[in-house]
């Protein structure tokens, strides 16, 4: 998950200009090999609209899913097997729930349930999570072991929680930049409203592993001893500092294309992308898996879910609604 496209590199790779088209719902990988660095850049518009557009969210709770939403596309895209990426909060706060589904290569659906009787002006993403914590599952297939790492979830926002998962489980030093904005467009007929977001994540990946201890904690030492200070690495310092330079606006900006911003960041020491990945919204549900699940369930709770004389049962990711008679619900 940590790791960047597995893609040749060679020293006969063209130089070019960047280009000026702007890409949505893709991610870009990249590389400034004069630092060291490897990162991501998603920039997401119809495919996010799709999402969060079928639930009409307040806008709060857009704006925090959409933060998971673009986290997800950063970390999930780097795996290499058609597998799934999931992302899962559970808290207290007013949105309670979050859960976002990244299925290699390309597909999204995601979910919030939230309160709304506790949403109040103003508050921003670490208060809508409260406190609670942040799953990251990599599901490999039925015949492998599921891989899952925990970060406890204590009135922080998105990009503290990842933060802290590749500082306690990665151990390698990371950044994360996450934006998500609404973009309201004139037409003919009145102001069109339509979601966009935008993420960048940045690792420092030297060959050296000792160089590679950036940012994380020497552990507990003996009592009476001083605990060891490391030395920052000038590579690493001027990667933080150049990504600690983006703002909002230009991870959302549909104007701005990525290649360009990645341009603006990394020019005077090079930085070369890998082919983009596409990225689409699209729901896993289907007839015949409700059909299934239906079945799973025991007789009693089939039979209570008859109202009218049929079962209905609507996707919470997608919303799309499935309407069975009893007899095809398997009800006796």
């Amino acid at each position: 998950m940590s790791q960047s496209p597995d893609i040749k590199i060679t020293a006969e790779a063209p130089i070019r200009a960047p280009s000026s088209v702007p890409v949505d719902d893709a991610v870009l990988p990249f590389e400034v090999s004069a630092l060291d660095l490897r990162g991501r850049l998603t920039r997401m518009g119809p495919a996010l609209d799709d999402i969060l557009t079928k639930h009409d969210y307040p806008a709060p709770v857009g704006k925090l899913l959409g933060e998971a939403i673009v986290l997800t596309t950063l970390l999930g895209s780097s795996l290499k097997f058609d597998g799934r990426f999931i992302l899962q909060t559970q808290t207290d706060g007013p949105v309670s729930f979050l859960i976002v589904d990244f299925q290699a290569p390309d597909r999204l659906r995601a979910y919030a349930r939230y309160d709304a009787t506790k949403l109040k002006d103003g508050q921003d993403s670490g208060t809508l999570l409260g406190k609670g914590h942040l799953a990251m599952t990599v599901d490999q297939g039925p015949d492998m072991s599921r891989y899952q790492g925990l970060v406890a979830l204590d009135g922080g926002n998105l990009e503290d929680a990842a933060h802290e998962y590749f500082l306690r489980s990665e151990q390698i030093p990371t950044r994360v930049r996450l934006a998500v904005g609404e973009e309201w467009r004139g037409g003919g007929e009145g102001p069109k409203h339509r979601w966009r977001a935008g993420g960048m994540l940045l690792q420092f990946l030297p060959k050296a592993p000792e160089r590679a201890r950036q940012d994380l904690d020497p552990g507990d030492v003996p009592e009476g001893v001083e605990r060891p200070e490391i030395e920052e690495d000038d590579a690493w310092v001027e990667g933080q500092s150049l990504i600690a330079t983006v703002e909002d606006v230009e991870l959302i900006d549909p104007d701005l294309s990525g290649e360009r911003l990645l341009y603006r960041l990394f020019h005077e020491r090079g930085v070369r992308v890998f082919p983009q990945l596409t990225l689409r919204a699209q729901c896993s549900c289907s007839r015949d898996a409700v059909s299934a699940m239906l079945k799973n369930f025991a007789a009693k709770d089939r039979a209570d879910m008859v109202k009218d004389n049929k079962v209905v049962v609507t996707c919470e990711f997608c919303s799309s609604v499935y309407e069975f008679t009893p007899q095809e619900a398997g009800v006796e």
